[in-house]
Order: C-alpha cells, then structure tokens, then sequence
C-alpha cells in the first residue's frame, strides 16, 4: 500500500479556502492543505491547479481507517513529475562564486578595448 514520503499521482476533485481535494485511486482520497500548497503566501489555493488535472503530490500522513491521505506540493514539480524543485540546481550560488571574477575582469577588458 501508500508509505509517507511516496509521491502519487492525484486527481483535483475539489477545493476549499483551506486546501486541495484530491483523488489518489479508487481507495484514497487526500487532501492538500493550503499550509502544504506552498512556502510562500497562498492567497487563492485555485491559482494552484484546476477540477480535473491531474499532479503529484507527496505523502505526509494515512489514515487507512477513513481511506484518507494528507499531502504536501510545497517544494516539488507537481504539474510535471513530482521531482523536488530544491534539486533542480544543488550547486546554489556556487557558479556565481565560481565565475563571478572572471565575468568582472571579462566585461573590463572588453569595455577597456573598446575605450581605446
């Protein structure tokens, strides 16, 4: 069966001012909190998916009991393929660092050239 921290394909059937309603298969039903929408304000959970279209999500907690499933969208590509976003660039600022004195002594050399 589902395990915390699986990402499943979900099916919006719904919303609420208070979160995402969503069909995962013909058991589980799952709810996407608007705490667990994004890291950032949520003014409108709408703006976030339409009745219909189908995402991924990540498992936060089951109850097996009420065939319910909480979940999480925050950090992921949830239109896409549920991959974390956070992993799209792990270098973070590195090539900045990396390459940032070279660009400066690039673009002053070049402007350098120019002047004469």
């Amino acid at each position: 069966m589902y395990k915390i921290g699986e990402i499943v394909k979900c099916t919006v059937t719904g919303f609420k001012d208070y979160g995402i309603f969503v069909k995962i298969d013909e058991t589980f039903d799952g709810l996407i909190h608007i705490s667990e929408i994004s890291e950032s304000y949520v003014r409108n959970v709408n703006d976030y998916s339409e009745i219909g279209e189908e995402i991924y999500a990540k498992i936060i907690e089951i109850d097996e009991e009420a065939n319910h499933i909480k979940l999480t969208i925050k950090d992921m590509n949830y239109k896409i393929d549920g991959n974390d976003i956070r992993e799209i660039d792990k270098n973070g600022f590195m090539p900045l660092k990396k390459n940032l004195n070279v660009w400066i002594n690039d673009k002053l050399k070049e402007i350098n050239d120019a002047q004469n």
